[in-house]
């Protein structure tokens, strides 16, 4: 059976509503659990490939558990390498905007600094401020297709090297107490990982862009023409009409495919609370348009500091 009837069998297409032309939908009248039958999530799995983000509304039902059992159906769970999970689960990773490190508003894919980043995740809304707040997310595949030839050309020889060592504290309106947190815990292992610039996606063959606030340099190209090379592909990425935005409400669920997307949380909620709780499902090392595979050059623990007082 073909995706798009495997789709109409079992979710019908009028429940299927476009958020943006290039990029995500929600889908309508699904309750979602770790119970639902292989079909149902075949064809979930369909149209995250097709639509990159997808969204599912009134999922308060979800607990960490069952949120899980979910996830899970799409491949292993792992936890952050660094900031580990919630206890008692197996990857769920809770992003609390009164705690250090729970506002991610700078464009990037999730978890670029290692050679075999998640390929999904899957995000529940906890508590949602009264405003602000929304997520946006960006199509890296069709961002490769608005380059002209001879940009998508340099872009597939490129390789640019990724790490969780960045200058998080130049961020605009970023907190001491964030800066604490990502001292202390997002780079107790420093990574440093070669990605090239394009990856086949192994699932749709599309080309993919991988970028992102992640990337520190490209390889065998100087600082200065780095920067301007950067700027001009991630424009691409970024571009209004290549992204969606979501405005969340509590029990909202939204998954996206990691290999093919950016995305940017919204920091406009001042002091408001926002926690929202996310399930990481296990990637594949990207490949090359060359058949080459990325590879993590250093990963090195930081020594703990000694009081010789």
């Amino acid at each position: 059976m073909s995706a798009t009837a495997l789709i109409d069998d079992v979710i019908p297409r009028s429940n299927v509503v476009k958020r943006a032309a290039r990029i995500g939908a929600e889908i309508r009248d699904l309750r979602l659990t770790g119970d639902l039958p292989t079909r149902t999530i075949a064809a979930i799995t369909s149209l995250l490939l097709e639509h990159k983000v997808i969204f599912f509304r009134n999922q308060g039902h979800l607990d960490d558990a069952e949120q899980e059992r979910f996830a899970a159906r799409f491949g292993k769970l792992v936890p952050h390498p660094m900031l580990g999970a919630s206890k008692g689960t197996a990857s769920l990773l809770e992003l609390d905007s009164s705690r250090g490190g729970g506002r991610a508003d700078i464009w990037h894919a999730d978890g670029t600094f290692a050679d075999a980043y998640p390929k999904i995740l899957v995000l529940r809304a906890v508590v949602i401020p009264p405003f602000g707040g929304d997520t946006l997310w960006s199509n890296t595949a069709t961002a490769y297709l608005d380059l002209a030839p001879p940009l998508q050309r340099l872009a597939d020889e490129l390789w640019a090297v990724h790490s969780n060592v960045f200058d998080y504290a130049g961020m605009a309106r970023v907190r001491e107490v964030d800066k604490k947190h990502f001292d202390a815990v997002f780079t107790r292992t420093i990574f440093e990982t070669e990605h090239p610039v394009v990856r086949i996606h192994p699932e749709t063959d599309e080309r993919t862009l991988v970028l992102g606030a992640l990337v520190q340099r490209f390889v065998g190209v100087h600082k200065y023409d780095g920067h301007k090379l950067f700027d001009l592909f991630q424009s691409h990425i970024t571009a209004p009409e290549n992204t969606v935005r979501w405005n969340w409400m509590e029990g909202d669920i939204a998954i996206w495919d990691n290999r093919a997307t950016q995305h940017y949380a919204v920091n406009d909620y001042g002091d408001e609370h926002r926690v929202v709780r996310r399930a990481t499902i296990d990637g594949d090392v990207p490949v090359s348009v060359d058949g080459r595979r990325s590879v993590t050059r250093l990963k090195v623990a930081k020594q703990p500091l000694i009081d010789a007082g």
